[in-house]
């Protein structure tokens, strides 16, 4: 790792070394905007339940009401719903999904002016569940939605000059940025919270450093799943063991190949009820809601925890369809040895498939319902979160943005050489 960013500043690879520090120069942009609340509007103190998993993506700026309080989850809301969309439900996403570049250039769009949509009806709604319905003027919550709408347009735009400009793909970036930027404040609570109100010095010292290193073995072990993979071998029919290009080749199958979506879907869907308890004013639905149908609850974290295993298998085989692999390998005169081509070959991908998203809706749920639990069993802070769902996106997307970047200085030393 430390040989790949001193070859970064190498003489040689100036171009390189101005996409790393363009890209840094936008995501300082973006932490700078960040502190820039709304005029007129007061920072959250309180818990905001399930919306900490997108105040945290946002860099803690739905709490903060910043221009860039709803980030770019807007954005990644329509495209999981564009993503579901074309799985034959609607005919006309399945044509665009099928007709190569011009239909995903046409998708991106879609997404693009979609996102917005959905941003501006965000930044109408939030302001009145948070500060109340009589907090502003109908033109005041106009003018906040417009704002909102405007700072997620603009993070959209910086996240395409990132991809364009900079290294790695851009909107994940700041996604990963706005993680990053809450972990000082979070270090800092719990600093405050282990150390100074210990009864004894040393034990508030060692309950920190405790903290710390589990942190640190979360990331460990959310690296160790994010690269885990299930190798099936792949053999092709035209080409022999000892030829040139001959060499045995694989199917490589990731043990958590959902990522995040099965989490911030199963978010979503247990954040309706919640959204319900600001604007329902019956007694005996806001019980029913607050007892049942919220992570706080043990009835609605099962639920929560279920819904997180379910998406994992229904993302998984909706993005990776066994039966599309077989007829691909079947075209291409590859097959897997042992198996016959055709629905055998379908059936042992489903089968090895199934078993490792096992492992990986496990894996997700356990990550998942961490934040939680450690809050009970401590009675922390919220603010305070040991694991959960950031660390793996955060996670992911670094090792993604690292590799672009060693593929890319390894190409252009290969290049030097020649």
């Amino acid at each position: 790792m430390f040989a790949t960013f001193k070859q970064i500043f190498r003489s040689s690879n100036k171009d390189l070394r101005i996409r790393v520090l363009f890209t840094l120069g936008v995501l300082f942009i973006f932490s700078l905007g960040n502190a820039i609340t709304i005029p007129g509007m007061n920072v959250i103190s309180d818990d905001i339940g399930f919306l900490e998993l997108f105040n945290a993506m946002s860099g803690g700026g739905l709490k903060q009401f910043s221009i860039f309080a709803l980030g770019v989850m807007p954005y990644i809301t329509a495209s999981i719903i564009v993503q579901i969309l074309q799985m034959d439900i609607i005919p006309y996403f399945t044509e665009l999904k099928e007709m190569g570049e011009e239909g995903r250039r046409k998708i991106a769009k879609i997404n693009r002016y979609a996102g917005l949509a959905i941003a501006f009806v965000q930044g109408f709604f939030y302001p009145m569940m948070f500060l109340g319905k009589d907090a502003l003027t109908t033109a005041g919550y106009f003018r906040v939605a417009l704002i909102l709408t405007a700072g997620t347009a603009f993070l959209l735009w910086l996240g395409d000059q990132i991809t364009d400009k900079g290294i790695g793909n851009g909107v994940s970036l700041l996604i990963m940025a706005g993680i990053v930027n809450t972990l000082p404040s979070m270090f800092v609570s719990a600093f405050t919270s282990l150390v100074p109100d210990a009864s004894n010095a040393l034990i508030g010292w060692l309950s920190f450093a405790a903290f710390v290193l589990l942190y640190l073995a979360i990331i460990v072990g959310v690296i160790f799943v994010q690269e885990a993979e299930r190798r099936i071998p792949i053999q092709y029919s035209n080409r022999s063991a000892g030829s040139y290009g001959g060499q045995q080749t694989f199917l490589p199958l990731r043990l958590n190949s959902a990522g995040v979506m099965p989490v911030i879907i199963a978010s979503v869907i247990m954040g309706i009820p919640s959204i319900l308890t600001y604007f329902v004013k019956n007694a005996k639905a806001l019980a029913f809601i607050n007892g049942y149908l919220t992570t706080n609850s043990t009835i609605g974290f099962i639920i929560y925890i279920l819904l997180i295993i379910a998406f994992t298998y229904i993302y998984t085989f909706l993005t990776i369809n066994p039966e599309e692999l077989s007829k691909n390998l079947n075209k291409n005169g590859g097959y897997i040895p042992g198996i016959r081509p055709g629905s055998e070959t379908k059936k042992y991908i489903s089968q090895v498939l199934g078993r490792i998203t096992f492992l990986g809706a496990i894996f997700i749920a356990i990550i998942a319902a961490l934040p939680t639990l450690f809050t009970s069993l401590t009675g922390l802070s919220n603010t305070i979160k040991l694991g959960g769902t950031s660390i793996l996106i955060a996670v992911g997307v670094i090792l993604e943005t690292y590799k672009q970047l060693e593929s890319s200085v390894a190409s252009r030393n290969y290049s030097n050489r020649r």
